[in-house]
């Protein structure tokens, strides 16, 4: 019985390791994946800031899949054959399935703002992210004079970019004068408490970056953003930690999708429309246990799904997951310091950047 898993994402790096250590017996694992070194989406904004090399934050799955005897095929899917159960690829053969699991993750919608597919860096991909980025720091290395970076998104990810990229290029580019911005719809951390709001906001104007919130950006040009206001911020990069957007190819498999298009599946992780098809991380959504598009989610959702594909395997039944309705969250602010909140309390200090850091290289360390 041949079970492939398409994508890299952390759900399946945990399938990998566990199903890979503890195979049923008959059973056969490939793995598609558009990028071979996939991030730990946790790691990279210490990445951007300059904490962690690309191999620090980034699992070799060709390493991985070859230490546990898994075929690896490096390929894109963009598509599904589920009457003759195959995944089909970009510019190769299809491959054949008897049981699915998908975990491609997810994308800003570029399609929301004017402009940001031509002159956008969005952070998800986040593999695509990191080559980008490498590649704006070299030009940034000689910049002399002006340099200015806007970030378009309030949540934790794009308050712990901004604060990244702040930290980044004050160490490299000592002959520019900086100017970030970040751009918020609503309030900057929606959902956290308002200790965690409070202390960020004045992490971000004692660091000189300027906040915009309740303000929506409309266009993205070549050289800056038009705002919902008229007003408009120079920018040299626009990057973009918006709401997330499913696969597009999503919409022509005939399962069942959330109202916004991601892949809807039961707490079991598997599809109410195909019992041959699980889907895990931020391409599903759990219709029961609606959650966050968060990365703590789809590392804790590593296990269930691991431990459901094995029992499918073995022809018996998957039991249902239960996903905590609140996580802790460790935004770190680039400069070796970090805040962590929790329901309504927040706590700030280098010992919770340790904290973090600690954290983040045990679970990279498991898939070594």
């Amino acid at each position: 019985m041949r079970a492939v898993l398409v994508g890299g994402g952390h759900a399946h790096v945990h399938v990998l390791k566990l199903l890979g250590e503890q195979r049923p017996p008959g059973a056969r694992l490939t793995l598609v994946a558009r990028d071979v070194q996939t991030p730990y989406s946790g790691m990279i904004p210490g990445f951007v800031a300059g904490h962690y090399s690309f191999a620090d934050c980034h699992i070799d799955l060709a390493k991985l899949c070859a230490a546990r005897g898994i075929e690896l095929i490096h390929g894109e899917a963009i598509g599904l054959d589920r009457v003759r159960r195959r995944v089909l690829l970009v510019d190769k053969q299809a491959v054949d399935y008897d049981l699915l699991s998908i975990d491609v993750g997810s994308a800003p919608n570029l399609d929301a703002i004017r402009g940001a597919a031509q002159w956008a860096i969005p952070v998800k991909p986040i593999a695509e992210l990191g080559r980008r980025w490498l590649a704006f720091l070299d030009q940034a290395r000689t910049r002399r004079g002006p340099l200015a970076i806007a970030v378009i998104g309030g949540g934790a990810g794009g308050v712990e970019l901004a604060l990244a990229i702040d930290h980044r290029l004050r160490s490299i580019a000592k002959d520019a004068t900086l100017r970030i911005a970040l751009i918020a719809r609503d309030e900057i951390l929606p959902g956290h408490a308002p200790a965690a709001r409070r202390r960020l906001r004045a992490i971000l104007k004692r660091r000189g970056i300027a906040l915009h919130e309740h303000t929506t950006a409309i266009a993205i040009e070549r050289d800056g953003v038009r705002l919902q206001d008229a007003a408009s911020l120079e920018a040299d990069a626009v990057f973009m930690v918006t709401q997330a957007a499913p696969a597009p190819w999503f919409a022509a498999t005939g399962l069942p999708l959330d109202e916004q298009g991601f892949l809807a599946v039961e707490a079991t992780l598997r599809s109410p429309g195909d019992p041959c098809i699980f889907a895990a991380g931020d391409c599903a959504t759990v219709l029961d246990h609606r959650r966050p598009k968060a990365g703590v989610y789809a590392v804790r959702q590593g296990p269930p799904l691991a431990a459901n594909l094995a029992r499918a395997l073995a022809g018996e039944a998957p039991l249902p997951f239960v996903p905590q309705r609140r996580h802790l969250a460790i935004i770190g602010t680039g400069d070796g310091r970090a805040v962590a909140t929790r329901g309504w309390w927040a706590v700030e200090g280098r010992w919770v950047w340790r904290w973090k850091d600690h954290i983040d290289r045990r679970w990279m360390a498991q898939y070594r």
